[in-house]
């Protein structure tokens, strides 16, 4: 995989001070949010060599049902747009009986689910000209009577597909929180030189209900930070992403949490 760098995930509220990052080499966009024309800023980036990575949310790869060909095409047809050298999408669904639920929901952690989710990959992926990364999420519960440990899960679906992986630092630590399990563990059972690129993102726990939430709206937690200076130690993941996704902040506190990941990461910052 090439060198992505530090990154950050670019959206219409920040694109101004996206735009006015010097440093930056890469930032990723959400598919479906993408027509048949890239939004002007996005187009600016991408003529000063900035690379456009689309990100699905929407493709339900783990869903019982064959990904619908409309949603294939439009996937296919951003990458082309954004000329991109990967794209991305979740090990989830989001869709089951025709009914959108509109969150990424976990899967059932079992042989039977590795089977579903590679083979609606192989559908995306003979419509792709790029590699597709892989990329699992933080689940705020677990189906009963699972077959394997999450990191097992996932490196079965990527032996099967040979998609590389999009490893969420902060779903990994939301993870293991709310599973009672140790970060560093969880972490470092995942196949970590298969890395495509990394998120970053903020959450925060909820004393009540005893869950950490992967909110995307919160700052990145030292123990975040923490676990990507324990995954750069280990390894060199080409790209390390923050994901922001409302509730921005000033534009001193967001290039402050840029920072932050490219410092963890022993990588130069973009500010």
């Amino acid at each position: 995989m090439a060198d992505l760098g530090i990154g950050i995930g670019w959206r219409p509220e920040i694109e101004h001070f996206v735009a006015g990052l010097p440093g930056l080499r890469f930032v990723e966009v959400v598919a479906e949010g993408i027509g048949d024309h890239l939004p002007e800023s996005l187009q600016q980036l991408r003529d000063r060599g900035v690379t456009v990575v689309p990100h699905g949310t929407r493709l339900s790869l783990g869903g019982a049902e064959p990904v619908p060909a409309d949603r294939i095409e439009q996937f296919a047809r951003t990458a082309r747009l954004t000329g991109s050298p990967l794209v991305s999408e979740h090990i989830a669904f989001v869709r089951a009986g025709g009914v959108e639920a509109g969150h990424l929901l976990p899967l059932p952690r079992t042989r039977e689910a590795v089977a579903a989710v590679t083979a609606n990959v192989r559908r995306v992926q003979a419509d792709l000209d790029v590699p597709l990364a892989l990329e699992p999420i933080a689940a705020v519960f677990d189906w009963p009577d699972e077959e394997l440990k999450e990191a097992q899960f996932v490196t079965e679906i990527l032996d099967a597909t040979g998609c590389p992986l999009l490893l969420d630092v902060a779903n990994v630590y939301a993870n293991a929180i709310n599973r009672g399990q140790d970060p560093v563990a969880e972490l470092t059972a995942f196949p970590l030189d298969r890395i495509a690129y990394v998120h970053v993102a903020g959450g925060s726990a909820t004393p009540q209900e005893g869950v950490y939430h992967d909110t995307h709206t919160d700052p990145v937690p030292a123990e975040v930070l923490d676990l990507v200076a324990e995954l750069c130690r280990r390894s060199t993941p080409p790209g390390l992403l923050l994901e922001r996704d409302g509730d921005y902040p000033p534009a001193a506190a967001l290039a402050h949490e840029l920072d932050a990941i490219a410092d963890a990461a022993g990588r130069p910052r973009v500010t």
